[in-house]
């Protein structure tokens, strides 16, 4: 066979094993910050004297993950959200749509931390929250908080929740 023949077929399989430009991840197509995130996945509750609050996540596909959050008073529901969690270019971004806030338009909060047990999304320009916090407590609990600043003073308001199901 000659060099020609050789030199084909290798560049053949170049072509073949080249990180795929179509994926956001590259090679492995590997998306390893939201899988450090699958925990959140199922259902949550917290019922309080006042409210009782929902928060319902599935995955979307290898990058994406969709919640549903809601609050229920005296069988009103008083504030819902759809939420997307998302790894893009390597970065994870918690990006909710507050009923009747915003326009009806997605605010992005860029994760500033993760961990096994541990996310934290942080928008700085946002009015309130301006960081949007999950701690995984065990398999059947964890604690959602939402912090900030409001008319100069810190505020942090904290959803110790249960998996339902």
């Amino acid at each position: 066979m000659t060099k020609r023949f050789y030199l084909g077929m290798l560049l053949s399989l170049m072509a073949c094993t080249a990180p795929n430009s179509n994926t956001q991840e590259g090679i492995a197509g590997k998306f390893d910050q939201i899988e450090l995130a699958r925990w959140v996945i199922g259902s949550w509750y917290n019922k309080s004297p006042d409210a009782t609050n929902s928060e319902v996540w599935e995955i979307v596909d290898d990058s994406t993950f969709s919640g549903r959050s809601y609050s229920i008073k005296n069988g009103d529901t008083v504030s819902s959200e759809f939420i997307r969690l998302l790894q893009r270019n390597g970065e994870l971004a918690y990006v909710p749509t507050v009923s009747g806030q915003n326009n009806g338009m997605p605010i992005e909060f860029k994760k500033t931390f993760i961990s096994g047990d541990k996310m934290v999304f942080e928008n700085p320009d946002h009015d309130f929250p301006q960081t949007i916090t999950y701690q995984h407590l065990a398999p059947d609990s964890l604690i959602a908080e939402i912090s900030g600043v409001i008319d100069g003073e810190p505020r942090a308001i904290r959803f110790p929740m249960r998996r339902s199901q």
